[in-house]
């Protein structure tokens, strides 16, 4: 059994990322690959603090994808508002087990 995981898609729209996950869903299946509903998720990151209002659905075909506040990606903590305290503070705490 093949997979992949921690795989990213960046757009500056919520439409654009919709299009791109529908793309790569669709090149995805045309290989024999499925891509899991059950486990994708999205981060919207608002890095600008002026941007205003809340990001639209990001959905795969119709099913809506749960939205995350923050998730690890190779390592580091992403957080949607653009602070890395999480990611310091669990680096810290790695590095004193450690």
């Amino acid at each position: 059994m093949l997979f992949t995981d921690d795989t990213v898609l960046i757009d500056e729209s919520t439409e654009g990322v919709n299009t791109k996950l529908e793309r790569w869903r669709d090149t995805l299946d045309a290989k024999g690959f499925r891509l899991s509903r059950s486990k994708t998720e999205y981060l919207h990151c608002r890095f600008i603090a002026d941007e205003g209002g809340v990001a639209s659905e990001v959905a795969i075909e119709g099913v809506i994808i749960p939205r995350v506040e923050r998730f690890k990606y190779l390592g580091s903590i992403i957080q949607g508002n653009g602070e890395i305290d999480e990611d310091i503070n669990h680096r810290i705490k790695v590095g004193l087990q450690k």
